[in-house]
């Protein structure tokens, strides 16, 4: 009994905590303005469940994605046991989901053996952030808390993989000297009861509740942090990846007002019914935290900050400012600093700082050539380049404020119709003394 009370309040202040983080997270996203609808959900399905279950992408480096993609699957198998823990603690119940009888069995087994091999693929994981030094780990958007932030993630991970197998051992030692079965089968743990042969009834008992708390207890501080942390995207990922966009990666959305006012001028007559005044105005492109989409909010919640964006960025590889992971980090780290204070007293807030400048400065987004390799190569759908392209578009729109090549650009094309500085009437000149021979 003092057992469940303990457990219930645990769990209680737990969600409490969670409960208040995510309430705030959803503030945030109120602040944020539309994106695309979210339609098709079939097609939604299977993409995430190539992308995010099947982990394809991340198979494009086959040898650590395979020991990511352990983890992922390992976290789905081990999320049930954690389940089960949860409902033992309420109700005092010992293997509450044995009553599945041979799906338990599948459940147990799989639990037991993912949590060794998520182990193994934790301590490869903190072998070359330590000691490897990767260079798309580096980057001037990752600090030393960014370091710090992704070390402790992956050191709870393994003593939640510890604490679970020692579970486990000690469960499957005390069913061996006693005549009861055993609910479940545990493979690997049932090989590590050699180890502890030698402890006592009594003492199997206290390792057995040691490791059933610490891992339990290390689930909900695990689950309070991770919303802080990088590693968020243990939540985040699956559901971005279903509310990926669906265009090719080459589309870039339009801004309404502009769309309409094209149509305006092309077609006048057929556009009256419409009024001008039906559609909002508002800021162009993207200054501030509270300009850019639910989605792109999103993205920044959801990012791993793995790097492969930036590793493949062709700016970034010649030795332009331009790191996609740092767009992506700035936009979260400027709503975590405006978000607050916008929710208090509302959109117009002012902190005399914006996301543009004070975290993105205008050599960046303008080196972005707006290949989309950094789109296709993340491997949770994160889109990069309509971010910097709404950006760019404050920039032109709202403070003309553009590199001198580009200016030229729109000027000819505002005094020629073309991005050439000739007239339309001298565009042919080229070909005046070329001989065509058609055979």
């Amino acid at each position: 009994m003092v057992k469940q009370l303990v457990f219930a309040i645990t769990l209680l202040v737990s969600v409490g905590i969670f409960y208040f983080t995510i309430n705030r997270i959803i503030g945030f996203f109120r602040l944020t303005k539309p994106a695309f609808p979210v339609r098709d959900y079939g097609r939604r399905f299977i993409v995430m469940l190539d992308v995010a279950i099947g982990q394809t992408k991340i198979f494009r480096r086959p040898v650590i994605g395979f020991f990511h993609a352990l983890v992922f699957w390992g976290f789905c198998v081990i999320a049930f046991g954690s389940i089960e823990m949860v409902i033992d603690g309420l109700f005092d119940t010992e293997r509450f989901l044995k009553f599945l009888g041979p799906v338990y069995i599948v459940i147990s087994a799989s639990g037991d053996i993912f949590g060794l091999l998520v182990a193994i693929s934790i301590l490869i994981f903190l072998f070359r952030r330590l000691f490897l030094h990767i260079r798309r780990f580096e980057g001037i958007e990752m600090k030393a808390i960014s370091h710090m932030d992704a070390n402790l993630a992956l050191s709870m991970i393994l003593v939640l993989m510890i604490s679970l197998l020692g579970m486990n051992t000690a469960c499957a030692a005390l069913v061996l000297r006693s005549s009861e079965p055993m609910a479940g089968v545990y493979p690997v743990s049932s090989l590590l009861t050699g180890i502890i042969s030698g402890f006592s009834t009594s003492h199997l008992a206290l390792m057995y509740e040691i490791c059933w708390w610490m891992h339990i207890l290390l689930i909900f501080l695990f689950a309070n942090i991770l919303p802080y942390s990088k590693h968020f995207h243990v939540f985040m990922s699956v559901p971005n990846v279903f509310l990926s966009r669906l265009y090719p990666l080459g589309k870039l959305p339009n801004m309404d007002r502009i769309t309409y006012e094209v149509k305006l001028m092309l077609n006048p007559d057929t556009m009256f019914a419409t009024a001008t005044s039906e559609i909002p105005v508002e800021r162009f492109g993207i200054k501030d935290a509270e300009d850019v989409t639910w989605k792109n909010y999103f993205d920044a919640l959801a990012c791993t900050e793995c790097g492969r964006c930036t590793s493949v960025c062709p700016a970034n590889i010649t030795g332009k400012r331009l790191s996609p992971r740092k767009i992506i980090m700035d936009v979260r780290a400027r709503m975590k600093e405006k978000g607050p204070g916008m929710v208090k007293h509302g959109k117009d807030f002012t902190d005399q700082k914006s996301l543009l400048r004070d975290y993105i400065s205008e050599e960046e987004l303008w080196a972005c050539t707006t290949c989309n390799a950094c789109a296709k190569e993340c491997p949770i759908n994160i889109n990069h380049p309509t971010l910097i392209v709404d950006m760019r578009r404050y920039l032109v729109m709202e403070e003309a404020s553009a590199p001198g090549g580009i200016k030229s650009v729109f000027s000819n094309i505002e005094n020629n119709g073309a991005p050439w500085q000739f007239s339309q009437d001298d565009r042919m000149q080229w070909a005046q003394n070329i001989e065509l021979h058609i055979h």
